[in-house]
């Protein structure tokens, strides 16, 4: 029998620190929920103390998902602990995560503390957190460049404080997988408590090695690795979580750990996770990239065809990627259609359905077949909608290359019905200071991206904007067979979100 590691999944806490990623509470929810689908074992939810948004998402989430263990995140100090256990106070299974620097370079010049006051400081957190939960989680912020005695002091008398969890991070991913397995491996042998405890591992990608410095990790001794959907996280990244699942899966012959990952919910999930954060996943990303299952040269095809073992280590549908293409279209019936949503992985109300059918109708006027490219992104609009208090109704532009662009708009505001007009550079500009002159309101448009959902000229467009209001900045989605149209739905979407309340966290580790 294999021995198991746990998966902590930290999208919503690190993953959202990612530059220009700003997630609302009903975000959150969402991709907590389809962590959960995933069977994830620990969802870090946020860090309390960092906003009112944060505080509400981790409150929200705990009061939700009974599945896996929730985590708030708070520094080794009684007014953070105190704020995550308030917000924890409804989880099934609560669990409080504090951290503190530990290496030389962090103690001196950001936490301007002794060695002594920062073992001090940790026993007095952990024995905090362990007044109000029974899991308690220890970090040793920048663990890999600690020194090697102390950091066995400080996990030892963690763990005599109440720790459950030890996290050993390579916080600015300096290390190398042979270091790190070391340092693992010395740390099992020189702190005889750890062997009651699970050993945590949180690697960031400096180096482009999180995912593999986190397998050493696991091969000398680690129980719970620490990681994020799409490898997001501050700078570039944290390792991995699909594909350090799928590596412990393909793997088994090597490793001889497995996890307790629905990895058919994998592509769902990336999916979702980069369509809220508006981050697009590169097609050559490993597991979940558009390139990933992609094989296009002759040689590759013929040995595809013949015996897909030549060519892939694994199966699209291991991930949750149909092969099936079934394509439908405006022939197709309520019940093909419902059909095909469960094949893809989703799990939608009767209303959801009905409206998300309906879009498919609309779809299926405007193109003759409808992929599940075409499918999963107009549910994903559908179930992801927002409140709307600023609709659009209507757009109308007018451009050429010798010409000045103009756009008029209609939008529906609350209760009542504004119409504007104004010029710009290019039928999307004119459009967007239009909506602006509608709504009264002036923002920065930070980001603009578009990419087709599917090919063929009849492709679906969808556009993301980002744009920063007040500081913030806020994700706007739009979907259309019509460029200037999804351009239109996607900043009112954005628009909408800035009436929203939220809150961007500014933790560290």
């Amino acid at each position: 029998m294999s021995r198991k590691i746990d998966i902590f999944d930290t999208t919503l806490r690190d993953g959202e620190q990612t530059p220009g990623v700003s997630l609302n509470t009903y975000e959150k929810l969402e991709i907590a929920k389809q962590l959960e689908r995933l069977s994830v074992d620990v969802i870090e939810a946020g860090f309390p103390i960092a906003s009112h948004g944060d505080f509400k998402a981790v409150k929200t989430i705990a009061e939700n998902i009974k599945g896996p263990a929730i985590t708030g995140l708070a520094r080794a100090n009684f007014k953070d602990i105190d704020r995550a256990a308030e917000a924890l106070k409804d989880a099934k299974r609560p669990r409080i995560h504090t951290f503190i620097a530990s290496s030389p370079i962090h103690m001196k010049y950001k936490l301007k503390m002794t060695q002594e006051q920062v073992l001090e400081a940790a026993v007095e957190a952990v024995k905090r957190a362990k007044s109000y939960v029974e899991d308690v989680e220890f970090s040793a912020e920048d663990a890999s460049r600690s020194e090697i005695e102390f950091l066995c002091r400080l996990f030892s008398a963690a763990i005599n404080a109440g720790a459950t969890v030890i996290n050993v991070p390579d916080t600015v991913g300096y290390t190398t997988p042979e270091e790190f397995g070391n340092l693992i491996k010395t740390l099992l042998e020189k702190v005889p408590e750890m062997d009651k405890v699970k050993v945590s591992v949180h690697c960031h990608n400096d180096l482009g090695m999180a995912v593999a410095n986190s397998l050493a990790a696991i091969k000398n001794g680690a129980t719970q690795v620490e990681c994020a959907i799409n490898g997001l996280g501050e700078r570039a990244g944290n390792a991995a979580l699909e594909e350090i699942v799928m590596a412990l899966n393909t793997r088994k012959d090597f490793y001889g750990y497995s996890t307790g990952i629905d990895t058919r919910h994998i592509y769902r999930t990336s999916k979702l996770v980069s369509t809220l954060t508006g981050i697009y996943v590169q097609p050559n990303k490993a597991i979940v990239g558009a390139n990933a299952f992609a094989h296009e040269s002759g040689i590759h095809q013929h040995g595809v065809l013949s015996e897909k073992s030549t060519y892939e280590i694994m199966t699209p549908e291991s991930i949750g990627l149909s092969s099936n293409k079934l394509v439908l279209g405006k022939l197709s019936g309520r019940h093909a259609f419902s059909q095909r949503l469960k094949e893809l992985g989703y799990e939608l109300t009767e209303e959801e359905l009905e409206n998300a059918f309906l879009r498919f109708k609309d779809l299926a006027d405007k193109k003759k077949e409808i992929t599940d490219g075409d499918i999963e992104a107009l549910v994903e609009e559908q179930v992801l909608k927002l409140p709307e208090i600023i609709k659009l109704e209507y757009y109308q532009t007018s451009s050429g290359n010798k010409a000045i662009s103009t756009a008029s708009v209609r939008l529906k505001i609350g209760e009542k019905s504004v119409e504007e007009a104004a010029t710009g550079d290019g039928p999307i500009d004119a459009t967007y200071k239009a909506i602006e002159r509608a709504c009264q309101m002036h923002c920065k448009l930070v980001d603009y991206s578009i990419k087709s959902v599917s090919g063929g000229k009849d492709a679906m467009g969808e556009v993301i904007v980002k744009i920063e209001k007040d500081g913030k900045i806020y994700t706007g989605r739009g979907l259309s067979t019509d460029i200037i149209e999804s351009s239109a739905l996607a900043y009112t979407n954005a628009l909408n979100k800035t009436m929203l309340p939220n809150g961007k966290n500014n933790g560290h580790h």
